[in-house]
């Protein structure tokens, strides 16, 4: 069983194009479909599970489904199975990016891809708001936790405060709710701009296992994490190395998550991108390890209920505010605008996300040759 567990998700790992929806669909065919590992409801209930803990979704379903088919052992052998062969492709390129991304071509390729990532993070944004937001008060939390994320409150204190209204909203006391806002809006308060410091490699562990940690949601939130802590905080990286970095993810197939690794190498080598990845992915062995057999009686409770709501509408507020900063960077002109509008049009309809990577790099080279 752990050879077969192996076999599944290294292949699962080298295919999985198109981000954790497109991840979970292939998991489903595999063990649902082909193996008969899961009837569909059981299936159900582990991607149920993977949105009542933190950490890359898609990733912990195969995590989820390794421990359930082969103990630990399963658990360790399907999860690395599935990420190993994105660490190793997204290493690969960010050793080709060190060496030649100062050449005009590769600056314009990234020049094309950035327009599609916005594309693709709005659409991911719009699909996500519409599971979310299902009663009015969502809708409202929602609205406060944007514009607390506009006014650089710090995500993991509005993650916190989002996370308890919901909890305190769902379990029916309401009478306290009036001072828990009072509470939220504490930190919103800017800290002074830090100073750049020196990277280290504790540093990053520390930034991406936070991340990896607390990140509720989809991949896509990391642009929020990442950027506060390493473009505003750190000042390790720039708007635009943090695009190139998002491009990079996106373009190559297994976890999103994944951009740790290219972002690790590009701050500290080798060296980096194994720290990196390692802070990223550990929690959520972790996290699966332990909720497993809680999750059931969770699930039932209609206070957890109300704190995952929470936590997800501030996931999708911090979402929508990285995604109209970063857009501000990568919609310079009419072409950009153009091939973004494009891009979100042919979501819509169902292309792969994988095949408008390729037309923003075609689009990039063009531009470059004339």
């Amino acid at each position: 069983m752990i050879g077969e567990l192996a076999r599944l998700f290294l292949w699962l790992g080298v295919v999985s194009f198109g981000g954790p929806a497109a991840h979970i669909a292939l998991m489903r065919h595999e063990v649902v479909e082909k193996r008969r590992w899961l009837s569909d409801r059981d299936f159900l209930d582990l991607v149920g599970a993977t949105n009542l803990i933190p950490g890359p979704n898609s990733t912990e379903l195969a995590i989820h489904i390794g421990l359930l088919r082969g103990g630990l052992a399963g658990l360790l052998v399907a999860g690395l199975s599935f990420i190993v062969p994105a660490v190793v492709i997204v290493g690969a390129i960010a050793m080709a990016y060190t060496k030649f991304g100062s050449l005009p071509e590769i600056q314009a390729v990234f020049a094309g891809v950035k327009p599609v990532v916005i594309a693709i993070v709005a659409h991911a944004l719009y699909k996500l708001a519409r599971a979310a937001v299902r009663v009015p008060w969502h809708g409202a939390l929602a609205m406060a936790a944007c514009v607390a994320a506009a006014m650089a409150m710090n995500e993991l204190a509005l993650l916190a405060a989002c996370g308890a209204l919901g909890g305190v909203i769902a379990g029916g006391l309401r009478n306290a709710v009036t001072k828990l806002q009072g509470l939220m809006w504490v930190p919103a308060i800017s800290a002074p701009a830090a100073v750049a410091s020196a990277v280290s490699l504790t540093g990053l562990f520390t930034v991406f296992l936070k991340a990896g940690g607390l990140l509720f949601g989809s991949g896509y939130v990391l642009l929020a994490f990442l950027r506060a802590d390493l473009v505003e905080r750190l000042h390790w990286l720039s708007e635009q190395q943090l695009l190139d970095a998002i491009a990079i993810g996106q373009v190559t197939p297994g976890p999103v998550f994944t951009t740790a690794t290219f972002i690790g190498y590009q701050l500290a080598g080798v060296n980096g991108a194994l720290v990196a990845t390692l802070g990223i992915f550990l929690p959520a062995f972790v996290y699966v390890a332990i909720s497993g057999p809680l999750l059931p009686k969770l699930k039932q409770s209609p206070i957890a209920t109300g704190v995952l709501d929470g936590v997800n509408l501030a996931s999708l507020a911090l979402m929508a505010v990285v995604c109209w900063q970063l857009g501000r960077n990568a919609l310079v002109d009419l072409t950009s605008i153009a091939l973004a509008l494009v891009s979100l049009s042919a979501i819509v309809a169902r292309l792969n996300p994988t095949w408008l990577i390729a037309l923003g790099i075609l689009v990039g080279l063009i531009r470059h040759a004339h």
